[in-house]
């Protein structure tokens, strides 16, 4: 009877643990992470002229949402005002945004850098946005992107 009941804690507790985004409508205002203010961010053009291969530079920028990771809001795809995408991860997985962000602006504070996105990394990340396995397959090529590893995101609008 005892282990029974462990096993019943244990399932329970395993099954609140699930990962998924955290709930919210993500307002204007709302911040994930570090406090972040919205003064002081650069446009993406901006951003993208800074940045030199293998060189890392700390950054607050503005951006459109386009995606979230759906599994768990640990990773989001942002428009840069001058059209180039930035993937956002954030730091040390220390918070996670609602799904809700998708379509609102942000102003993201972290680290910023021009990256090689290995093909191993571009199947996971397309796995986690529930992307078909035909998707998924046709993924064989690293991709150059810019990544940004966020301290802190600030809904602006």
């Amino acid at each position: 009877m005892k282990h029974l009941f462990l096993s019943i804690i244990a399932l329970f507790t395993f099954s609140t643990m699930y990962a998924q985004p955290p709930a919210g409508n993500a307002n204007v205002g709302d911040m994930y992470g570090d406090n972040v203010s919205p003064k002081g961010a650069i446009k993406g053009k901006k951003l993208v002229a800074s940045l030199k291969d293998g060189e890392a530079i700390d950054t607050k920028v503005e951006g459109k949402v386009l995606e979230v990771c759906p599994k768990k809001g640990c990773w989001v795809k942002v428009q840069l005002d001058d059209n180039s995408t930035a993937t956002v991860k954030m730091k040390g997985y220390a918070f996670f945004v609602p799904t809700a962000l998708e379509g609102k602006r942000i102003v993201i504070e972290g680290k910023a850098e021009k990256a090689t996105t290995s093909v191993k990394e571009l199947k996971h990340l397309a796995e986690d946005a529930k992307k078909s396995q035909e998707e998924i397959d046709a993924i064989n090529e690293p991709k150059e992107e810019i990544k940004i590893l966020a301290s802190g995101i600030t809904v602006v609008k």
